[in-house]
């Protein structure tokens, strides 16, 4: 009996070797990667030859712009062509690609002992859908509400922790043209004054579809949160309501500026003392409730069509585990590259610890909590964030009046949008 067993075992094992042996060594000779240039990317490439030595897989990584990038990565896939691996993927067109197909769920690919989980939590919203994680975070952020130490010093003001202390404080703090209290993104584009707008729609009551599924976002609260947005610009620099994100960061690095809601990477621009004329002076802290801080992240997926063996989803799950690991992100701050970083134990790392400012440090554990995904998560995204953020820059800059008008338009169109793609 025991022989028999064992012989069964055996052949079982027997059987498991080939697996085994294969999954080891699932490499392929190239694989090749659509990207966008970025602090993290530019590190890592500096370890591709040893990734190599180690793999048999050579790295080949062409690098367009943002448009670019988004453009032929959708070409590559809608057309089948498959002449990439690997994609480099955002928060704005992960639900288009994979609600079509284009690429695959990555945790069946990437390993185990690559720790998916030591991402942090609005980077793991972001590189999903519908609960299905598509990607892996090289860079991301969320929001930190800028706010300038100094004046709130003098002026006996602790920081704002709600929306409404915040806004009082703006016109308390607004005394220009020496110093304006708010500057904010107008220019139009789901990813300019649609992704600044969007929080302060949420924080309203206000949602980008109803229970059917329909688009929501010409209710009351969403024009109430309009409204706000609108006149905060009062308070803002001349022209502030078409700036787009290096306006604003200008505009308050430049010392003009009491509070700015913006994206966490961007502490350090203010740090930079010899770029900056506030260096020192800025606190950083969550947008205060009921806002909620937008997370935004890019990072790398497997194609499906251009990798359309199992061989080869594995090789571009290890290599892709390999460019978003603790490893990497320990390279990047050793090469000061404090802004690229998207896990945990980074964060909690004696040298990240060590080496950003204590403000910073402060501010990423306030904010960290409420991080969230704040647009829609579309296949029709960024087209319907496009065709609002018109609309919006149009009630921004006073060409537009009628609020509940321009709203409703923007809603159809993307009912419209959304209904073209059922037919």
């Amino acid at each position: 009996m025991n022989k028999i067993c064992l012989g069964a075992v055996c052949a079982v094992l027997g059987a498991a070797l080939p697996l085994v042996a294969s999954a080891q060594s699932c490499n392929v000779p190239v694989l090749k990667v659509l990207a966008q240039k970025s602090l993290g990317l530019t590190v890592m490439e500096k370890s591709l030859p040893d990734y190599q030595k180690r793999t048999g897989t050579r790295i080949e990584i062409s690098y367009f712009g943002e448009n670019d990038r988004r453009a032929k990565s959708r070409l590559d896939a809608a057309t089948k062509a498959g002449s990439y691996q690997v994609y480099y993927v955002d928060e704005a067109n992960v639900a288009e690609f994979a609600s079509a197909g284009w690429i695959v769920p990555l945790l069946k690919y990437y390993p185990k002992d690559a720790d998916y989980e030591d991402f942090l939590p609005g980077r793991r919203a972001v590189a999903s859908y519908k609960d299905v994680a598509y990607f892996a975070p090289l860079i991301g952020g969320s929001d930190f509400l800028f706010y300038r130490r100094d004046l709130l010093e003098k002026a006996g003001l602790p920081v704002p922790r709600t929306l409404d202390e915040l806004v009082a404080d703006i016109k308390k703090l607004h005394s220009p043209p020496s110093v304006y209290g708010w500057v904010a993104r107008g220019q139009r584009g789901s990813g300019m004054n649609v992704w600044r707008w969007a929080p302060f729609m949420l924080a309203a009551g206000g949602s980008w579809t109803d229970k059917n599924n329909q688009p929501s976002f010409n209710s009351p609260a969403a024009v109430k949160a309009t409204q706000l947005y609108a006149e905060l610009f009062k308070y803002a620099p001349p022209g502030a309501a078409t700036y787009d994100w290096s306006n604003a960061l200008e505009a308050f690095r430049s010392g003009k500026v009491a509070f700015m809601i913006e994206s966490t990477p961007f502490a350090d621009w203010m740090e930079d003392a010899s770029k900056s004329s506030v260096a020192d002076k800025v606190g950083y802290a969550r947008p205060p409730a009921p806002l909620p801080s937008a997370a935004y992240g890019h990072g790398l997926a497997i194609s499906a069509v251009g990798a359309k063996d199992e061989c080869t989803r594995q090789a571009a799950g290890k290599f892709i585990a390999f460019a978003t690991g603790k490893e990497q992100e320990q390279a990047r701050l050793r090469e000061k590259v404090f802004s690229d970083y998207n896990r945990s134990s980074t964060i909690q790392s004696d040298y990240f610890q060590k080496n950003v400012k204590p403000q910073i440090l402060a501010g990423l554990k306030d904010t960290t909590p409420v991080s969230k995904l704040t647009i829609w998560p579309s296949p029709q995204w960024p087209d319907i964030g496009d065709n609002l953020g018109v609309a919006l820059e149009e009630i921004f800059t006073g060409t537009q009046k009628d609020i509940p008008g321009a709203l409703n338009d923007a809603n159809q169109y993307a009912r419209e949008a959304m209904e073209h793609v059922r037919k």
